[in-house]
């Protein structure tokens, strides 16, 4: 009797064993053995060192946060047209994902696909661009990150480093929806403080050229927004400005790499990077994008090109570069 227990007791472990590796067997097949890898694709305006930025950010920060993703990178070239078509290419493709960069790309996106998410960086006014319903409550499939500079803050630099300036410069694409806001809010600013704001738009880069000669002949000093027909041209900006002595101040930090005097403004590595953790609260987390607010940068820095300030006849103890990071 006590052998046939003993049988009877091996058998039922033996059961149990089989039973417990054939739920185990069960759960393996159930449970996906590798990452899902994401489709993104990135469309991008133009190529200068801030749009650059904010999709340098937007892939290292990709990464750090784990998220497998193949991206697809096309740049419009500054063209409208051909926005839109990479913008249709992306939703014919499938893509999980679409980033653009810059409020025409984003604009192309929206009109492209009703079901894909589109993420936006860089664009300063997403409701007057049409891209959401309000900054609180997108409303549809478009959210992102804006770029809206602290204007006031900026304009009150001109009379920080020289308080007799009377006249500040403005130069814009005519077909830059962002620019009209910067321009109104520029204005604003400058005439609690005692500045008159002087304005040359142009519509193609071509014109730029003239159109600085003309605006520099005019002003004491020249504040460039975050406009990017202007942005890629910041170069011949900063040095024509600088040659006839007049005081620059740029909305963002690749404005003073490329020889603008100063900012105090917002890093856009750190917005692709804010964005990139937007991506994956809908990718990986599955947050819905019609109720993520589209969210700003909160911390600005105060940034001096040396070079510029050397030419200025400037000194680094001046009051407005104070807590200030110098750089050439």
């Amino acid at each position: 009797m006590k052998a046939k227990k003993l049988v009877g007791i091996v058998g039922m472990c033996m059961a149990g064993l089989m039973a417990l590796s054939a739920c185990q067997k069960a759960d393996a097949t159930n449970t996906p053995s590798e990452t899902k890898t994401f489709k993104i694709g990135i469309n991008q305006l133009a190529e200068h060192p801030a749009l650059d930025a904010v999709r340098t950010g937007f892939e290292d920060e990709l990464k750090k946060l784990g998220v497998d993703a193949q991206i697809e990178y096309k740049n419009a070239q500054g063209d409208v047209t051909n926005s839109t078509t990479i913008s249709q290419k992306f939703a014919s493709d499938g893509e999980d994902l679409i980033f653009a960069i810059a409020t025409i790309s984003a604009q192309s996106a929206q009109q492209a696909t009703d079901s894909i998410p589109v993420l936006f960086s860089a664009v300063t006014d997403p409701v007057g661009a049409e891209l959401v319903e309000s900054w609180e409550h997108p409303g549809k499939n478009v959210s992102g990150t804006s770029d809206a500079s602290p204007v006031e803050k900026q304009i009150a630099l001109f009379k920080q480093i020289k308080p007799e300036i009377k006249r500040v410069g403005i130069l814009f694409n005519t077909s830059e929806p962002n620019s009209a806001a910067q321009i109104e809010q520029a204005t604003q600013a400058a005439e609690k403080i005692g500045i008159e704001i002087v304005t040359v738009g142009v519509n193609s880069i071509n014109d730029l050229p003239q159109a600085i000669d003309v605006l520099t002949a005019k002003v004491e000093g020249i504040y460039t927004i975050t406009d990017n027909m202007v942005a890629s041209s910041i170069n011949l900006v900063a040095e024509t400005a600088t040659k006839k002595g007049l005081i620059t101040i740029g909305a963002e930090e690749a404005h003073v790499a490329g020889g603008m005097l100063m900012t105090d403004g917002l890093s856009y590595e750190a917005l692709g990077r804010q964005t990139a953790q937007m991506a994956k609260r809908i990718l990986v987390d599955k947050e819905d994008i019609s109720a993520m607010s589209v969210e700003t940068l909160q911390n600005t820095n105060k940034i001096v090109n040396t070079n510029t300030m050397n030419a200025l006849q400037l000194k680094q103890d001046n009051t407005a570069f104070a807590g200030a990071e110098f750089v050439e």
